[in-house]
């Protein structure tokens, strides 16, 4: 019962979609209406051509060419209101797609960085792309083909009893048994198809997982091993739509069957009652042609069935998407970040991603405006969580994060974002030239600013070298330059902001020991107004900072200045001094 009902909630929701262009459907349903009345037509006028041809005082000539000009205008006008339906059709589609894609993605736009971590780019991608298409070609297309189906065959049947109600008692039996199969079918297939659209999503998010790490995967030699699992996921994938698509085709040839058996049927009965003259050559003849229009949509609708299960279960998957939580609202009276001074504390703070398994245990760190505080400790010590949690990203378990004493909790994520600035080991740089990405953030920015930022960041000279300069146009994600490059443009791109936080969470992993020596007294003095968090496994980045916390396992175990901390000859020393070791 639930399942039944689920489905009828996502034909409703699918409904609102065409509701939102129902001026443009009715007029679609309008013409197919008289299309298909006009259509209609025309095995009438062929069986009175028939008769004509076979009339008792020999052929009737004008009757003969009367009846068949009469055809060929329906058949014209037929053709004209099916080529302008169709274009009515394409038109409402291409709306539906891109307003359900917009809504999709204006969705995502809002949800927390959490769904993100748990879920599959490439699955994602397939539900906004081969997921839409497939409920767009049903829900415009085949939703119609229903319907005009619906007036085909009442139309039809309707005629075919003013011809001949004995030979509709035919239909009495075989319609029913295809409606028994459809259903049948309609049953067993839907799983099928949900379980082809799960898998494929999997697959996809696999090749992008993939295809990303290419260049891990060759430097490993891993190619056979990876090209193996892809293998083992594609075929799954593909016996998924095999068996789908075979489940679902079965209908189709056996409700043929039972049409091509009745037509047969019609045939030979039709000959008896003309044998006894109860109905003529001409009737025959129009009755056998209306009953193929009865027949043939019912075969269609099977297979029409088949397209609205993949729609059905492709739907479950988008508006499982859409149905995911945004990101938690603001409360209505939350304060608004104008002009922060850039004092930070977090004051006994304690979070765990899985609840029971705590990251942070009471944390406690206070940042001075303007100062610079660094983050060290061994991979898995929380480092990054608490970056995170700055950005509200993810919010504490228990204790409060403030900046100039207002809580994070309850102030607007927008204005409390807006006042940072980052630089991640993750580098992100979209398609577009250098310029663009590096003002990306700060739409003030003039080109001098950008240049002077550059600059600063010791990646003027390299722009430069290249032909278009800071016109050169990026790849996606920037392939076509280095890693440290990239990650000197991020840097160019921070040092741009007029926030006044600064997060720099490894940002000169991909750097050179040559560029890093350059670059520190230029973040150094870009950074003299602004409080800056370093997270960093190269401690030599950081001797300057104002103030370093040594933190393992969610704790904070030292803290101090780099000179402070090596004269106590602990945890840190310890760190330092191995980065020397040979």
């Amino acid at each position: 019962m639930t399942k039944k009902r689920n489905r009828k909630g996502i034909i409703l929701r699918l409904l609102t979609y065409l509701f939102h262009d129902k001026y443009l459907m009715a007029l679609a349903l309008i013409i197919t209406f008289i299309g298909n009345y006009i259509n209609l037509l025309v095995p009438r006028y062929s069986g009175n051509a028939v008769d004509a041809i076979s009339a008792p005082g020999g052929v009737d000539f004008a009757g003969v060419f009367l009846n068949c000009r009469n055809m060929m205008i329906c058949v014209v006008i037929s053709v004209v209101l099916t080529y302008t339906t169709q274009r009515i059709l394409i038109y409402i589609s291409a709306s539906i797609t891109n307003r359900m894609r917009k809504q999709v993605f204006d969705h995502l736009m809002t949800m927390p960085v959490s769904f993100f971590d748990q879920h599959q780019a490439g699955d994602i991608i397939s539900r906004i792309s081969y997921d839409i298409n497939t409920i767009n070609t049903s829900l415009s297309g085949d939703l119609i083909m229903l319907l005009t189906t619906a007036i085909t065959v009442v139309g039809s049947f309707i005629m075919m009893v003013r011809i001949s109600p004995r030979m509709c008692i035919i239909f009495f039996f075989t319609t029913p048994m295809i409606l028994l199969i459809t259903r049948h079918r309609a049953k067993k297939v839907r799983p099928l198809f949900s379980r082809r659209s799960r898998l494929l999503g999997e697959l996809n998010g696999f090749t992008e997982e993939m295809l990303s790490g290419h260049k891990t995967i060759k430097g490993y030699g891993q190619e056979e091993t990876i090209i193996d699992k892809f293998a083992k996921r594609n075929l799954e994938s593909v016996d998924a739509y095999y068996e789908a698509e075979y489940q679902g085709s079965i209908v189709g040839p056996t409700v043929q069957f039972i049409n091509n058996f009745s037509l047969a049927v019609v045939s030979g009965f039709g000959a008896i009652l003309y044998l006894r003259q109860l109905i003529s050559i001409g009737n025959i003849s129009s009755f056998i042609m209306y009953s193929r229009r009865f027949s043939g949509p019912i075969s269609e609708t099977a297979n029409i069935i088949a397209e609205l299960q993949s729609a059905l279960s492709a739907a479950e998957r988008v508006f499982a998407l859409i149905d995911q939580p945004s990101e938690k609202a603001d409360d209505p009276d939350a304060y608004v970040f104008e002009h922060p001074e850039g004092n930070v504390s977090f004051d006994q703070v304690h979070f765990s991603y899985i609840p029971g398994t705590e990251v942070l245990h009471g944390l406690d760190i206070h940042a001075h405006p303007g100062k610079m505080v660094a983050i060290v400790g061994p991979t898995g010590a929380g480092k990054t969580t608490i970056i995170n949690l700055l950005m509200r990203f993810y919010d504490p378990d228990s204790g409060v994060i403030s900046i100039d004493g207002h809580d994070i909790l309850h102030a607007t994520r927008h204005s409390l974002r807006k006042h940072f600035s980052m630089v991640l080991q993750d580098t992100w740089l979209f398609k577009g030239t250098i310029y663009e990405n590096v003002a990306y953030g700060n739409d003030n920015a003039t080109r001098e600013d950008v240049i002077n930022a550059c600059k600063a960041a010791h990646i003027d000279e390299f722009i430069m070298s290249l032909k278009d300069g800071y016109d050169t146009v990026l790849t996606d994600d920037g392939v076509n330059i280095s890693k440290g490059q990239k990650q000197l443009l991020t840097i160019a791109r921070a040092m741009l902001s007029e926030s006044k936080m600064l997060i720099l969470d490894e940002a000169t992993s991909n750097v050179d020991s040559y560029t890093e020596q350059q670059i520190q007294e230029a973040i150094r003095n870009l950074c003299k107004d602004k409080t800056t968090f370093i997270i960093a496994h190269r401690l030599s980045t950081i001797q300057s900072a104002d103030q370093i916390l040594v933190l393992d396992h969610g704790t904070i175990i030292e803290q101090g200045t780099h000179e402070e901390l090596l004269e106590k000859r602990g945890f840190y020393a310890r760190l330092f001094n191995a980065q020397w070791e040979t």
